[in-house]
């Protein structure tokens, strides 16, 4: 068994899903054990927005039960542009595997994102000049590295080019701008030192351990059991608020929060009770709706998640009182709040829609399909039609 380390359930399911394409029965676990029948566990430790030292905590227990549970090798997921306690959790997860370097290769260049010279780009663009300089919660101000994490307790933390001369200790952040420059990094590793990152890096490591990624069957929409669909959108980036431009001009509902949330509101139960009733007779006539915040751009991390807390609270109401058979969830954040107010703790990755987005079935609610994305991600194609069809 192999396990994974993550810390927000959008990076568990889309490495279970990687895991999934390298032939990997996948699941990713929220809360409590592994069921024993998976040999790729993706544990969710839910520490993005922690502090360092309780980020640090999860990961080192993480650690402790994926060893005890027979894991091979361990493998920690990080965002890849680096966001949330990365270094602390690094910090706390090599001494539960007794190593004294770890390999950090966070880019994932068939997405654009890319280390040069030590310095972060999106698409070629410093990535302090992108929207990822405005996030909430962990704004990007700076295009070099070293100034996107937080400082080491007790490593060193250097960048390293692939054809370099590397330190026998401490944290390596691995420069590559293409995809082989991961296959490089990948065939360079070795079981003393921790591998962290991001997705195709993970598969990168399971190519060069000789798994070979299957040859995968056309991608459907809706997988098998499909029903009325529900989108979830809690993020505020620019690729969610087309998403639901393109919707609403299309003529699917769509249900926001309300309006005096942005000046200091409060969300009572009978917003949530009448937003959601509205929801669920949409959905008796329309094969889907969307909720989504809806409101101006928040800058004050805790606000922003409140926005989502509120939004997952009508989501709830949506599912325990509708028949929905697929959800679609924007954002890592909105996503477990999800899972975890509906008590979900474990969940069978299915299939790899396209990289980063991932469809899981509930184990306990099996009649039920969750794909989810990173909110930096764009729907692909085949889901935005769902949403936004192009004919009646």
């Amino acid at each position: 068994m192999i396990g994974v380390i993550a810390d927000d359930l959008t990076g568990g399911a889309e490495l279970g899903a990687v895991g999934l394409r390298h032939g990997f029965q996948a699941e990713v676990v929220v809360e409590g054990q592994p069921s024993g029948e998976a040999n790729l566990v993706c544990l969710d430790t839910n520490s993005r927005s922690c502090g360092p030292r309780e980020a640090g905590r999860r990961a080192g227990r993480a650690a402790r039960l994926l060893r005890a549970c027979g894991a091979r090798w361990i493998y920690k997921k990080v965002d890849s542009v680096l966001r949330g306690q990365v270094v602390a959790e690094l910090e706390a997860v090599m001494p539960q595997l007794a190593v004294k370097r770890a390999l950090l290769v966070p880019a994932n260049p068939a997405l654009g994102r890319t280390i040069s010279d030590g310095e972060y780009l999106i698409h070629g663009r410093l990535i302090h000049k992108t929207e990822f300089a405005r996030d909430a919660e962990y704004p990007r101000l700076s295009p070099r590295v070293l100034d996107l994490l937080e400082p080491a307790d007790h490593h060193p933390i250097r960048v390293g080019k692939v054809d370099g001369t590397l330190p026998t200790e401490g944290i390596v952040v691995g420069e590559a701008g293409t995809s082989a420059d991961l296959r490089q990094w990948a065939a360079g590793w070795s079981p003393d030192q921790l591998p962290a990152g991001g997705a195709e890096f993970f598969s990168a490591l399971l190519a060069a351990a000789g798994y070979k990624a299957m040859v995968t069957q056309p991608k459907r929409a809706s997988p098998p059991g499909a029903g009325p669909h529900l989108f979830v959108c809690g993020t505020l980036s620019q690729s969610g608020r087309d998403f639901i431009r393109q919707a609403r001009k299309r003529g699917t509902p769509v249900f926001s929060l309300p309006r005096d949330l942005a000046r200091g509101g409060r969300m009572t139960p009978a917003a949530v009770e009448e937003i959601s009733r509205e929801a669920v007779a949409a959905l008796r006539v329309n094969p889907g709706v969307i909720l989504h915040i809806g409101l101006p751009q928040v800058r004050e991390p805790r606000a922003a998640r409140s926005l989502a807390t509120h939004l997952v609270r009508i989501a709830a109401s949506v599912l325990r009182r509708g028949q929905v058979g697929q959800i679609y969830v924007e954002g890592g954040a909105t996503a477990i709040e999800l899972v975890r107010r509906m008590g979900w703790d474990r969940l069978t990755v299915l299939r790899e829609v396209t990289p980063g987005v991932a469809t899981l079935r509930v184990a306990a609610a099996p009649a039920l399909c969750l794909t989810m994305k990173p909110g930096s991600y764009t729907w692909p194609e085949q889901i935005r039609e769902l949403a936004c069809p192009t004919h009646p």
